[in-house]
């Protein structure tokens, strides 16, 4: 029997902390005086007392070390619980919205998706606003937590094959979590505060450049207005891809380089992949826009950099309509948002690495058939890739695939088109962002998606959040028994 009070007294510290958070937006509201602030005031108590008697009704079942199986409880169960609570400020506030809708953009909030529900973004109070941008970055620093030190632990994804460099945690996962999470934090604030500064540089005002720097570093999207970066186009969107990029390689890397190693990162298979990857597509789409659509060569390559950057990060800003380059940039579109970032960063999606230990294998099979009796092993970064990490990435790729085509069925069957049931499966699992299509496209929103479609989102988001399988595993017989 898995004893649920160790992860039930951690889940309730991280709802505490949650609540005393909203003193920020709380703040924001009562300094702009728009008489929004007892919103976040009565969440901030209910959350925080909710998560403290959690937490104290859990207390005596603390133990130093916890199970896997209880790892994985934990892992999902924060990634349930912290969205529920962040949702409060939305039901109680002025967007006004019922639990559907509250639920969707906290879930998409936390899990750095960047789908929303909501209009008049222009119009809301800034505490709001300031809220949501908040869950992202929270969300961020929370899943590189995560991609390093439980991923790695859980072997989930082939994600075992980063152990060594999560700094060893087999068996002491909260403490080490805690020891790496410090590290990762100064890093992650350092780059928000720069690009903030940037930000404010290329003439952003301050409320919207720090909004934004919040969810450009946490690969979220969600902005303070319905035009999305939009409304920001020209210089920033330069600054804004660098810093989307710089999100979505390795935070263990940049732990390496502060300690004054270059090497590993010059050396990561990862980095050189994912920045030979961009820069293919932009160009591509740089020359294509040049080509077809007749645009100077400045304006092509800023819109090409900044929206392959988004999308390919799983940011999901938008700054123009791309869906209005024609399908040939659609499709690019969409298949470079089931790639992703790299492992043990803010970004989304498959991961660069699993497509790479995938050539990998199949250059090896290859071999193998041209030249029967020879020894054939798939390797990475020059080391020979075990077993249990190759087939733990098949399956991951097997079961996302399944995944895929499962959630756009079942949109299907809730009354959307083919074009929005697929790209709103592709967006959720991949925690994207926007989808295709004139309703979840760039241009648009998920408000008009009926209740169902939206809860069945926020189950992919969830899923595709946390790798899938650290999901999927909680329904099997053999893991409660275990």
């Amino acid at each position: 029997m898995i004893d649920p009070r160790p992860v039930g007294y951690v889940i309730g510290l991280l709802v505490a902390a949650l609540g005393v958070t909203m003193i920020v937006p709380l703040i924001v509201d009562f300094v702009a005086g728009n008489g929004h602030w007892p919103v976040f005031l009565e969440s901030a108590v209910i959350v925080s007392l909710t998560g403290g008697l959690i937490a104290l009704g859990c207390a005596n079942g603390v133990v130093e070390r916890i199970t896997i199986q209880q790892t994985f409880l934990l892992t999902v169960g924060v990634w349930v619980a912290l969205p529920i609570f962040g949702a409060l400020p939305f039901v109680l506030g002025a967007t006004g919205a019922d639990l559907t809708d509250a639920m969707f953009e906290s879930m998409s909030g936390l899990t750095t998706t960047g789908s929303t529900v909501f209009t008049g973004l222009d119009d809301l109070p800034r505490g709001l606003l300031l809220w949501r941008s908040m869950l992202q970055w929270f969300g961020g620093i929370g899943i590189i937590v995560v991609a390093m030190v439980f991923m790695p632990e859980l072997r989930v994804g082939g994600m075992q094959i980063f152990r060594s460099e999560a700094f060893d945690t087999l068996g002491k996962i909260l403490p080490r979590a805690a020891e790496i999470a410090a590290q990762i934090s100064w890093i992650y604030v350092a780059l928000t505060f720069v690009c903030f500064l940037s930000y404010l540089a290329l003439g952003l005002p301050s409320f919207e450049a720090i909004n934004h720097a919040l969810t450009t570093l946490s690969t979220g999207g969600f902005s303070t207005t319905d035009q999305s970066f939009g409304a920001f186009q020209g210089p920033a969107e330069y600054a804004s891809a660098l810093f989307m990029i710089l999100a979505s390689l390795p935070f263990v890397r940049y732990i390496q380089l502060l300690a004054g190693s270059a090497r590993p990162v010059l050396r990561d298979a990862q980095i050189r992949g994912f920045i030979l990857l961009v820069s293919v597509v932009v160009l591509v789409l740089t020359g294509f826009q040049m080509i077809n659509l007749d645009r100077p060569s400045e304006p092509a390559f800023r819109e090409a950099i900044f929206n392959v950057a988004s999308i390919i990060t799983g940011t999901g800003y938008a700054s123009v309509d791309y869906q209005l380059w024609g399908s040939f940039a659609m499709v690019v579109f969409f298949f470079v948002g089931l790639i992703g970032g790299c492992a043990g960063s803010t970004c989304c999606s498959i991961k660069i690495f699993r497509y790479q230990i995938l050539i990998s294998a199949i250059y090896a099979q290859i071999r193998r058939i041209h030249s029967p009796h020879g020894i054939f092993t798939p390797r990475y970064e020059g080391r020979p890739v075990e077993d249990d990490v190759l087939s733990s990435v098949m399956a991951f790729l097997v079961l996302f695939i399944v995944s895929l085509g499962v959630l756009s069925v079942l949109l299907a069957m809730t009354g959307l088109d083919f074009v929005t049931s697929l790209s709103g499966a592709a967006t959720a699992i991949s925690n994207i962002g926007p989808g295709l299509g004139p309703i979840i496209g760039p241009s648009g929103t998920f408000a008009p998606l009926n209740d169902t479609a939206k809860w069945l989102l926020i189950a992919g988001m969830l899923i595709g959040r946390l790798e899938l399988m650290a999901v999927y595993v909680l329904f099997t017989a053999m893991f409660w028994k275990g």
